[in-house]
């Protein structure tokens, strides 16, 4: 427990540690205060005197019993006003001259006011103040219009009001507290679902990396083994093609990992995101492979505009990763002789993204997954990546042979 603010941060923290200690402290020092002023004499000739009177034994020990009854005023208050109560209309019609027994009163109102609702102390506070004033006003020694029966109300006035603002106090900065962690909650689970969302971005990004640039190595390299002894002038144009998919792996995956580094590290990477701007230079990797691939990009009023600098930066990486995973795909499961076509469409406040192949040759596998066309890895990171800016994505078997991947972002 951490030591409230202020010269008086230890006190405050041991008497709440110790709650009876410092009730019993209260008690004695209640006592102490009423024993010397059961001495004082209000009406002296220049105001209170000492010494001129001297307290009844009676009162005497009613005082010594409201002290003591005040030591349990947190765990019952109710019950300790209702005895302090007594206590003080048995001395307000017995005790002459009187002592200020009601004091015990006065504290004991202000416990329950602090510790009840507003309603409740109104209750309580009028019963208090109306039954001891009116006892002292009728059957007191004293005439009704004395000071000490005004004294009375006044301080049984002031003790519940006083008693309502700690209430209402301690409600405000525990409500303030309550705010405070519950901000502080949701800032760490804002914080960790940007960490999940980041590291799935980051392994999408990672998948569509891998899987498209080693495709087209494994191609090349396939390639080149195959005409390495016939035809050498081919199989350096496939190895060149290998060397260029793999430095352009390496290149993507350290942008990639890059992310991971710390925001001061010099290291990290400065160039921006693919997108379709690149889309050229994506489609030519697949050719260069042996995969004729057809583009369509309308992206503006005119049917020539092919200028993406109108996406938005998300929209602009998702139709590129899009289209790279889909054309991965065809280049592994389609056909031989399998062609595709890309076309990316501006429609309305969207953008369609749609991907086709034709299948290649009967007897090949169309360009879906082999085992599980919605299961795998390339296919979900497509949907999540869709999903996650409001879009939709289809992948599925075209009719006649083939595979169609057709994407919708909302821009």
């Amino acid at each position: 427990m951490t030591t409230p603010p202020g010269p008086f941060g230890p006190t405050r923290l041991w008497m709440r540690d110790h709650p009876l200690a410092t009730d019993a402290v209260l008690a004695f020092g209640a006592f102490v205060a009423m024993v010397v002023g059961s001495y004082a004499d209000p009406h002296g000739p220049h105001g209170p005197t000492f010494g001129t009177r001297d307290p009844e034994p009676l009162s005497l020990l009613l005082m010594l019993l409201g002290a003591v009854v005040l030591v349990l005023r947190r765990r019952r208050p109710r019950t300790v006003l209702a005895v302090t109560c007594a206590l003080s209309l048995l001395e307000l019609t017995t005790g002459d001259p009187r002592a200020p027994v009601v004091m015990c009163a006065v504290i004991a109102l202000f416990t329950v006011a602090a510790r009840t609702d507003r309603p409740t102390t109104w209750r309580i506070g009028l019963l208090t103040m109306a039954g001891l004033t009116g006892v002292a006003m009728l059957a007191g020694p004293l005439p009704w219009y004395a000071q000490e029966n005004l004294g009375i109300f006044a301080w049984t006035g002031m003790a519940a009001a006083a008693g309502d603002a700690v209430r209402s106090r301690r409600a405000f900065v525990d409500a303030i507290r309550e705010r405070a962690e519950r901000a502080e909650r949701t800032r760490e689970e804002e914080a960790r679902r940007r960490v999940a969302e980041e590291r799935l971005r980051i392994a999408r990004d990672l998948h569509d990396v891998v899987a498209h640039h080693i495709a087209l190595v494994n191609v090349q390299a396939g390639v080149a083994a195959h005409v390495m002894d016939k035809r050498p002038d081919q199989a350096k144009e496939a190895l060149a093609h290998v060397r260029d998919a793999s430095r352009s792996a390496l290149n993507e995956l350290r942008a990639t990992v890059g992310l991971l580094r710390q925001s001061g590290d010099p290291e990290a990477p400065t160039e921006p995101a693919p997108g379709l701007a690149v889309l050229d230079a994506l489609v030519d990797t697949f050719r260069n492979a042996g995969l004729p691939v057809a583009v369509i990009v309308q992206l503006g009023p005119g049917a020539g505009d092919r200028d993406p600098g109108a996406l938005p930066a998300a929209v602009d990486l998702a139709a590129y990763r899009v289209i790279q995973e889909a054309l991965t795909n065809v280049r592994k499961h389609a056909g031989p002789e399998a062609r595709a076509e890309v076309s990316v469409v501006r429609v309305g406040p969207s953008v369609e993204v749609t991907v086709l192949d034709d299948g290649g040759s009967p007897a090949a596998a169309p360009g879906a997954e082999p085992a599980d066309p919605g299961g795998g890895h390339g296919l979900l990171g497509m949907r999540e990546r869709t999903g996650a800016l409001g879009g939709s994505c289809f992948a599925g078997p075209r009719f006649g042979g083939g595979y169609r991947v057709h994407a919708v972002l909302p821009l």
